[in-house]
């Protein structure tokens, strides 16, 4: 697909292939015929419609940028030779930056799917019961996209009607706020009218909804004109956190016992998973996961060539965050003498056996095609984590605390410590802002989420995340031993740094560049955003 005319590429009719789709289906061409006459008119034809929103729309999102932002640049991860993590660990990404570009047409791509099964279902004869449950499906999915795009990129075009696009591309694009509001007001929507339980294994349920909302309040309640002002809006807080607690409280999602597990393909879509995308086991390319390709250490992992991971390591500074007795450091990084019983089964495990001064990523990484049936070259069959209930906790702990300098809220402390628990940690009996960013960056870490934590904590505490992305020292690869028993990192005295050139840390790292090609193709970009005109109410009774 060429990215430079992503409103007019992403223009795509919601045919009927699901999980077992082949076909590009995102070159199809919008054809009124066949949307108003010979579709939509069954709900099968909605669960065809809405089933590329699980993968598909995603593919060019999770291929590389996925972590190589969320990961790369919070500087979780490094790797000096991989175009797609290195400039955003570096800070030097531009718009001409492949996974950048790549990941605005993705999230566009969501964005139109999602409002040409919008419009094709409203058009639909069905009942109105039947109808908002999988409108609720494309607008949660609308307006998670929605967040990523303003988390990433601040001001953005809001479309939800993509034939408007093809009549006139040229638009403003509109404020922050509005996007946010925007993004609320889909998930809203999702969170009344998703069903209690999900129809179909990995389908989204309306505490999916509400997790989600959980993630986007708790982003938004920072944000004002002043990312210095150092208090969050209680509001927007207060939304976080009963959001939060609606998913504890009320929703059908349980930790996975052992945290290991949650990374294993047998247990995709297990009672922990509350958005995952689901990538089609040896299907071709486009609803494959890609990622263990970009991870594995070497092809006595993936028992063919698709291992490129030798020099996409965990930064020095991931690695000092580690507890001694964490064990989510081994479902996360490779060390030396790590074992790993679900690789290379025929041969009794795995042990890695490279050197002390490097750890690889294991997150993601599930072995070969005689590990596991779903696993073929470059699609590993593993789900890709958008959200689960661990996060849910953290969110909640997080609002809990909100503008206070320390939290004992029960909820908070308990939901906290099932995490640390489950890791072989000692529990908390008060949370710190310190604590719950520990906690969100050891159990989130290579889910691509660390650095939307900052960029969150920078809307309203700017200097203080400029000051700790500075201190991160990103231009030294730090020669490091590491001791895998104890989860203990020293400098190696014995061995030289490698310098490299970062970009300037100020403001500005905060908002992406917009693709070049975008611009070209809509100057409107580079103006002022003009405020959104809203045609429906916020709904209140959703707590």
């Amino acid at each position: 697909m060429k990215t430079k005319k992503i409103f007019y590429t992403a223009l795509i009719m919601a045919l009927p292939f699901v999980w077992t789709s082949c076909s590009d289906i995102l070159d199809v061409q919008p054809n009124d015929v066949i949307t108003k006459e010979n579709f939509y008119k069954t709900e099968s034809d909605f669960q065809a419609a809405t089933g590329p929103l699980y993968n598909k729309v995603w593919f060019d999102f999770n291929d590389k940028f996925y972590y190589g932002l969320g990961d790369g640049r919070s500087d979780n991860l490094y790797a000096p030779y991989s175009d797609y993590v290195y400039p955003f660990t570096d800070l030097t990404e531009t718009g001409l930056t492949g996974p950048l570009v790549s990941a605005w047409a993705s999230l566009y791509n969501v964005v139109q799917q999602s409002n040409n099964v919008i419009i094709g279902i409203s058009g639909s004869p069905l009942s109105d019961a039947v109808k908002n449950k999988y409108i609720a499906e494309a607008r949660f999915m609308r307006g998670t996209a929605y967040w990523y795009l303003t988390s990433l990129w601040g001001d953005v075009i809001i479309s939800t009607d993509p034939r408007e696009l093809v009549k006139n591309p040229i638009v403003n694009k509109n404020p922050m706020k509005d996007v946010y509001e925007f993004a609320m007001r889909d998930l809203e929507y999702a969170a009344k009218y998703l069903p209690e339980q999900a129809g179909q294994s990995g389908r989204l349920t309306r505490y999916a909804a509400f997790g989600m909302l959980s993630r986007v309040y708790l982003s938004y309640s920072g944000v004002s004109d002043n990312p210095n002002s150092g208090t969050r809006n209680q509001e927007y807080l207060d939304l976080a956190k009963k959001a939060a607690e609606k998913v504890i409280n009320a929703g059908p999602y349980r930790l996975m016992d052992n945290y290991a597990d949650l990374f294993k393909v047998e247990n995709n879509n297990n009672t922990e998973s509350m958005f995952a995308l689901q990538w089609v086991p040896n299907g071709d390319y486009g609803v494959n996961n890609t990622q263990q390709a970009y991870f594995a250490l070497g092809s006595d992992i993936t028992g063919d060539d698709a291992a490129w991971g030798y020099w996409t390591r965990a930064s020095y500074n991931i690695l000092q965050e580690y507890e001694s007795k964490d064990a989510r450091r081994k479902s996360t990084w490779m060390g030396d003498d790590d074992f790993y019983p679900e690789i290379n089964k025929s041969n009794g495990g795995y042990t890695v056996d490279h050197s002390k001064d490097f750890l690889t990523v294991k997150k993601g990484v599930v072995g070969s095609t005689k590990d596991n049936p779903k696993t073929t070259r470059m699609n590993s069959g593993l789900n890709t984590y958008m959200l689960r209930l661990g996060e849910i906790y953290l969110n909640y702990a997080e609002a809990a605390l909100g503008n206070n300098a320390t939290t004992a809220d029960a909820l908070a402390i308990s939901g906290v410590n099932k995490l640390r628990v489950r890791a072989g940690l000692d529990p908390k009996t008060t949370l710190t802002y310190a604590d719950i960013i520990h906690e969100r960056r050891v159990e989130l870490c290579m889910e691509g989420q660390y650095w939307y934590d900052l960029v969150r904590r920078a809307y309203y505490k700017q200097q203080e995340v400029i000051n700790y992305v500075t201190a991160q020292n990103r231009g030294t690869i730090t020669p490091i031993l590491y001791d895998t028993a104890t989860n203990t990192v020293s400098v190696d005295a014995s061995k030289s740094s490698s310098p490299r050139a970062i970009g300037v840390i100020d403001a500005t790292i905060f908002e992406l560049p917009y693709p070049e090609s975008e611009l070209v193709q809509n100057p409107l970009l580079r103006e002022n955003p003009v405020p959104y005109k809203f045609t429906e109410e916020r709904i209140k009774d959703l707590f």
